[in-house]
């Protein structure tokens, strides 16, 4: 696990803000309960790729999981909005559930 944490890593160092290998990144640290790298690694999706669907899913339970449910809903309301924006009925449909179970 440790090589794969650092071959991302690595093509980071080539492409610093390639949302793909960010959003690994995330997942990555997510795996190894490192909350706190994983989070960094979604904002920094959020900032230089706003328009990238699928960070607002895991964004969102990340917040959850940590305790923070407004920062989730806001997640939730914003990956609505750029779903809707792609057309991505799947991804908005996700999202959508996602915030009715946390709001209710």
């Amino acid at each position: 696990m440790a090589d794969r944490l650092h071959q991302l890593l690595h093509l980071l160092k080539e492409s610093a803000d390639d949302s793909f290998l960010l959003f690994a990144l995330a997942k990555e640290y997510e795996q190894r309960e490192d909350y706190s790298q994983a989070l960094k690694c979604y904002l920094r999706i959020r900032e230089s790729d706003p328009t990238y669907v699928g960070l607002y899913y895991h964004l969102g339970k990340l917040y959850e999981l940590l305790g923070c449910s407004a920062e989730a809903i806001e997640a939730y309301q914003a990956g609505i909005r750029q779903a809707a924006a792609a057309g991505d009925t799947h991804a908005k449909s996700e999202l959508s559930s996602a915030l009715m179970e946390l709001e209710d």
